[in-house]
């Protein structure tokens, strides 16, 4: 039956073109408006540790001076050098990295090549475990070399690929802010959306290009990058490159496997925070946070407020388009009373007439679809020519291909329900009597 009522549909649809035509084009509009902004928001809100994001996560600990307390206050987004250095040694987690970014001067030592400069990682060996970093070549650095302030470095594919034609370059020299760095590893494709290991730097579309030991970035007193929040004598700004030890300005992620290794943490962090009080270096009673990578991107509200607003009236403007299709559909189906009445007549029953009708409906919205999808991608198009950090990222996905097409045909067959069911009450014998 579904074929003989897909064939009255296809036949319908033929005979009002006009009608039809402004049917596909009302969804296609809604759809193609919504879709795109629908992208947009996945790609911006997705998960960018599919799988492992809920056993990272970002503590805070508050150690500031009494000045501005207020109850309930958040403690400060990142932490001292002193504070950051003592929980990582403490090692209470599966793993844990501690981090900073920054920027250096390449001499790629090439007559055909300027110098330049690459964004740069300050971290921690337990970084690339704990973040999943695949590496194409060689291995990160040890502990050990943490400890040494090793002058060792990973560098990523693309810089790889500039400085050494792709080659393994393991064991090489990089000449980095006038310094000699071993090279140990070469990471492979990898660039983690949002960048949510230290948002301060940038929330969308950046991505480190060398990744060194941070101990060794301290000795060197390398340039940083991002914010940091002093306190008290706290220096910090201009002609300071490092802030001194009443300022937060790195960020410590740690990995627990187990909601108890989590609970367990927080109640460690609280420990802390009283025994450094004891000590004299805290004033305020504890206050800490430990929060998972979702639910860090939820507080520090990564996907920018425009892009919810531009979903929210691009299904709104959706919502519009359907009701201009019942409208359309209502007069359409009613047109068609005569031929519906025949067909009661003939014995065909209520239901068969509106599975007809939505069938029509169905076909609608698969059309619509198609003109929606292509709408979309011309809307996502115009999107990545925006000069915005995230719109590189507005890309159809397959996900998002799938839900384009069950929108359409869903959103088309709810607006077929009250046409379809008000052509299906005619009774059958006016319509007889008429003609």
């Amino acid at each position: 039956m579904f074929a003989y009522y897909l064939d009255l549909a296809l036949r319908s649809l033929k005979r009002n073109k006009a009608l039809t035509a402004l049917m596909v084009l009302a969804i296609a509009l809604g759809i193609g408006a919504s879709m795109t902004t629908l992208t947009v928001l996945h790609v911006l809100s997705g998960d960018p540790l599919p799988g492992k994001s809920a056993q990272l996560y970002y503590p805070q600990i508050d150690p500031q001076d009494l000045k501005g307390m207020m109850p309930g206050k958040e403690p400060p987004e990142q932490l001292t050098l002193v504070d950051g250095l003592n929980l990582l040694h403490a090692a209470r987690a599966d793993r844990q990295a501690l981090m900073a970014g920054g920027s250096a001067p390449i001499d790629p030592g090439k007559a055909d090549m300027d110098p330049f400069y690459v964004e740069t990682r300050y971290t921690t060996t337990g970084f690339f475990p704990m973040f999943d970093a695949p590496f194409l070549f060689g291995h990160a650095w040890t502990a050990a070399d943490d400890e040494a302030k090793a002058r060792d470095v990973v560098i990523a594919r693309s810089l790889n690929d500039k400085l050494f034609g792709g080659a393994d370059s393991v064991g090489r020299t990089l000449r980095m802010a006038g310094v000699d760095w071993r090279i140990v590893g070469v990471l492979d494709q990898w660039r983690p959306n949002p960048h949510f290991y230290d948002l301060t730097t940038g929330s969308y579309a950046y991505a480190e290009q060398v990744f060194l030991p941070l101990q060794t970035m301290v000795e060197l007193r390398l340039d940083r990058n991002g914010s940091s929040d002093c306190w008290g004598n706290g220096g910090g700004g201009v002609g300071n490159i490092l802030p001194n030890d009443d300022c937060v300005w790195l960020q410590f992620w740690v990995q627990l496997d187990t909601p108890a290794k989590a609970a367990a943490y927080r109640d460690f962090l609280v420990h802390y925070s009283q025994e450094q009080k004891a000590l004299g270096r805290f004033q305020r009673a504890p206050n800490v946070r430990l929060r998972n990578v979702m639910q860090w991107l939820d507080y520090k509200m990564v996907v920018p407020d425009d892009v919810r607003l531009q979903a929210g009236l691009a299904f709104g403007f959706l919502l519009v388009c359907l009701v201009n299709t019942v409208g359309l559909m209502l007069a359409k189906f009613m047109r068609r009373a005569a031929e519906l009445g025949v067909r009661r007549a003939l014995g065909a029953s209520r239901r068969a007439l509106f599975a007809q009708l939505l069938i029509e409906s169905g076909v609608v919205g698969l059309v619509g679809g198609l003109g929606g999808l292509l709408l979309a991608m011309l809307g996502l198009w115009l999107v990545r020519q925006r000069p915005s950090d995230y719109a590189a990222l507005a890309q159809l996905d397959t996900s998002m291909l799938f839900t384009t097409f069950a929108l359409a045909v869903c959103a088309t067959l709810l607006a077929g329900l009250l046409p379809a069911w008000r052509a299906c009450q005619i009774a059958p014998a006016l319509q007889l009597k008429s003609n």
